[in-house]
């Protein structure tokens, strides 16, 4: 299982995605993303996600998303992306420090 990091702001984006790419290009079929350790983000981590998923689709993968905080998800309504994420909230997450 791949996992995002505790922090996922514009300055981690470019290496988070790096990393992720390449253990995701390692997967032999389809992934799943833990994002349960991510408590500070800004919409860079939407960038990665969608990215990810753009990838793995050129890929002919699936790539599951589990685990997002409830701020990311409504981050990605008010962008209108989270049908592109396909996840719920986790509750209690909602507390997770998050700016935009």
């Amino acid at each position: 299982m791949l996992q995002l990091p505790a922090t996922l702001t514009h300055a981690q984006a470019s290496a988070c995605l790096r990393d992720l790419g390449q253990a995701l290009s390692a997967e032999p079929g389809a992934s799943v993303l833990d994002a349960s350790a991510l408590t500070s983000f800004d919409s860079s981590a939407l960038a990665v996600l969608l990215e990810l998923q753009r990838t793995s689709a050129r890929a002919g993968k699936v790539l599951a998303v589990q685990g997002l905080p409830a701020r990311l998800m409504a981050l990605a309504t008010l962008y209108g992306v989270q049908p592109l994420l396909g996840e719920a909230p986790v509750a209690g997450a909602a507390s997770a420090s998050a700016t935009a």
